[in-house]
């Protein structure tokens, strides 16, 4: 009997707006980044493909969900001035899985995955999940959903500096002391910002894959 895999492709919202060179540079430095930082969530290795996309084998739900705000936080951590649209497809995989390279396996997952991929490029959602479990699927679509209106108001230059020390030193106060500001400043800051509801979804989330 075949099994099912968690495949995870994602690619570069408005790649072609950008400087190419640069822009693919800090993709693949990227890239190379979660592939050391997640190996363990990795069956298959974050492969670029077209130059904007990867692809990948998670080893489970949790896994992949655990690798896409692996992504998320790191491009707010280096503060990388682009966004992901990512697809996550429960499919079979054919052929056997290359830890390697996520490269030349066939099956109708992969197959499934790219179309979505394709189709996902013309909505404005970020995250799109196709499980076998469908009612969980909606769940983490709609949170995912939630999860984006919060931080695509965040911007690189102005908000990233600040949302990085947050998810560092978590306590405001702590912020606040770190960055010379004062507790007041942090404190409003932290409200505009909504980093209490991002925590709060990240851990709905994280409660839907226990």
């Amino acid at each position: 009997m075949k099994k099912s895999r968690y495949i995870l492709m994602a690619d570069i919202i408005n790649s072609r707006k950008s400087d190419q060179k640069a822009l693919m540079v800090s993709f693949e430095r990227l890239v190379n980044d979660i592939n050391s930082r997640h190996k363990r969530h990795l069956l298959s290795p974050l492969t670029i493909t077209l130059g904007d996309e990867f692809q990948s084998v998670a080893k489970s739900l949790k896994s992949a969900i655990e690798i896409i705000f692996g992504i998320e936080e790191r491009i707010i951590r280096d503060q990388y001035e682009f966004k992901l649209r990512y697809v996550l497809v429960e499919g079979e995989i054919d052929t056997p899985i290359n830890p390697q390279i996520a490269y030349g396996m066939l099956g109708e997952g992969l197959t499934n995955a790219r179309k979505a991929l394709i189709e996902a490029k013309g909505n404005k959602g970020r995250f799109f999940v196709e499980i076998n479990d469908t009612n969980l699927g909606k769940a983490l679509n709609n949170s995912l959903a939630i999860y984006q209106s919060l931080t695509d108001n965040w911007k690189a230059g102005k908000d990233y500096p600040l949302i990085k020390d947050f998810l560092t030193f978590k306590d405001y106060k702590k912020v606040a002391t770190e960055t010379g500001k004062t507790r007041s400043q942090i404190w409003k800051r932290e409200k505009s910002l909504k980093i209490n509801e991002y925590i709060a979804i990240k851990e709905v989330i994280h409660y839907l894959i226990l």
